[in-house]
């Protein structure tokens, strides 16, 4: 057995180590998530778009997440694997770990691509791009430039968990930056200076994930941990079969949100039809376009929470690796505590500052039924965020230290069956507010059981054996 690597792991106090690696993670999550969110901001405050771009967004946001989800299950299962690997000093499957990652990332981007691009009136027509024609024209300019993009975009980032778990969470933060700094600065130029509308605001974000994935290139032949030769890059489908489950619940979370969103904005277009204002054809896009902004803001905190529990894949599985359950254990309670309060931070601001943050996103220029109903749809939609970030952050956690059947259950329950079936019951009985409805209680249910889980899983990691070598075995029994 070689030598281990990233030694420190399993020798540094946990909070530290959490603050060195989650800080870095959450940055570049957020970065990720602002490139979207940065598109809409200034879409919406272009006079000559609105609420019609708002729409046209909110629209192909979620085929963007299809994308990100291929990806992050690549990046992350491959990073709690590798982490896992390097624990026990096994360098060489952790690069042919990490080039089966990278082939699986560039064939998914390519197919994805291929696949946006045949079908896509049909893709936008069931996220509710059909609503009106003017949004429809915008969804569809707007999402053929972006499908462009997509292999970079999956390349990027599913290498930035990859590039964390070689121990580098800085680097894999700047490269996501670079890339949304670049998005940022020419968004206004295009949208504003050019006047290219929707196209522009896709072109500036296509070109910022090249600036990622060509970093992301450079890091891979730099590697500190492994070096990758030719033979890495071969496709192993011994190798994807051990780490792809433990990717299964970033797929789920990010899949969920797309189902979610599918059900939101048909259920929005069907219930705004028979609605005494949004029936009229002035004000149709407005449910969309809002629901769309308040999503957009929960995807912020979800980044947040996201970033802190992703931030501990590599601390935790080197951890499980080596034996050190222990110390698992502490890292997760520790975790638990920062995602509620991450989450009350949330609750308050959207509870208290509604009408500022919809003003973001161009209220001003649009009439007082889409403020209104802005205003609600943020206290509502979003009153239980203190149980959304810790329930996002067990999830993830649980996948980090192996256990892939527990996490994918309990992420399938919230993201799948409550996410989507109470977006399609709850509107039955309630109408619009049905919509705002299905957040909230999705949330708290999953609740009951993640607290359940919790219990369970504290309690395995204090039995565990600090020197712990018959522990990490049960630990992969599991999956």
């Amino acid at each position: 057995m070689e030598e281990k690597a990233n030694q420190f792991l399993e020798t540094a106090p946990v909070g530290r180590l959490m603050r060195s690696y989650a800080v870095p993670c959450i940055i570049s999550l957020l970065v990720a998530a602002l490139y979207n969110i940065v598109d809409q901001i200034f879409i919406a405050n272009a006079d000559y778009l609105g609420s019609y771009g708002n729409a046209a967004n909110t629209v192909v946001f979620p085929l963007t997440v299809v994308a990100l989800a291929v990806a992050v299950m690549i990046g992350d299962g491959a990073c709690a694997c590798v982490s896992i690997l390097l624990g026990r000093g096994d360098r060489e499957e952790a690069g042919a770990t990490i080039g089966s990652a990278v082939a699986l990332s560039v064939a998914g981007g390519i197919l994805i691509t291929a696949v946006y691009l045949l079908f896509s009136d049909q893709l936008l027509a069931m996220f509710g791009g059909t609503v009106n024609a003017e949004t429809f024209y915008h969804s569809r300019q707007y999402f053929f430039w972006i499908t462009l993009g997509i292999p970079f975009y999956m390349f990027g980032q599913a290498m930035n968990p990859v590039i964390r778990s070689d121990g580098s969470p800085r680097f894999a933060m700047i490269s996501t930056l670079a890339g949304a700094v670049f998005n940022m600065i020419f968004d206004p130029i295009l949208i504003f200076g050019l006047k290219w509308g929707m196209m522009g605001a896709a072109v500036a974000t296509v070109l910022g994930q090249i600036i990622t994935a060509a970093m992301a290139v450079w890091y891979l032949c730099h590697m500190r941990s492994v070096k990758l030769n030719r033979r890495a890059f071969r496709p192993s489908l011994r190798l994807m079969r051990r780490f792809l489950p433990l990717g299964i619940t970033s797929l789920l979370s990010q899949l969920s949100l797309v189902a979610a969103m599918a059900a939101i904005n048909n259920m929005l277009r069907k219930y705004g039809a028979v609605d005494p204002v949004f029936s009229q054809q002035d004000y149709a896009q407005i449910p969309m376009a809002v629901v769309g902004i308040v999503m957009k803001f929960f995807q912020i905190v979800i980044s947040i929470a996201v970033g802190m529990a992703a931030g501990c894949i590599p601390v935790a599985g080197y951890n499980i690796g080596a034996g050190r359950q222990d110390r698992a254990r502490s890292l997760f309670l520790l975790l638990l505590k920062c995602e509620a309060l991450v989450g009350l931070a949330a609750l308050l601001v959207v509870e208290l500052f509604p009408r500022q943050l919809i003003s973001i996103f161009g209220a001003a220029n649009e009439s007082s039924y889409y403020t209104a109903f802005a205003i609600k749809s943020f206290r509502v939609y979003l009153c239980m965020m203190v149980l959304a970030t810790v329930n996002k952050g067990t999830f993830i956690y649980l996948q980090a230290i192996g256990k892939a059947l527990a996490s994918t259950g309990i992420s399938l329950v919230r993201e799948v069956v409550f996410g989507v079936g109470f977006a399609l019951l709850l509107p039955l009985f309630f109408g619009l507010d049905g919509v705002l409805y299905s957040m909230p209680v999705s949330d708290l249910l999953t609740f009951v059981i993640t607290v359940f889980v919790v219990r369970v899983t504290l309690r395995e990691l204090a039995g565990g054996d600090r020197g712990g070598a018959a522990r990490p075995a049960r630990v992969r029994a599991n999956n």
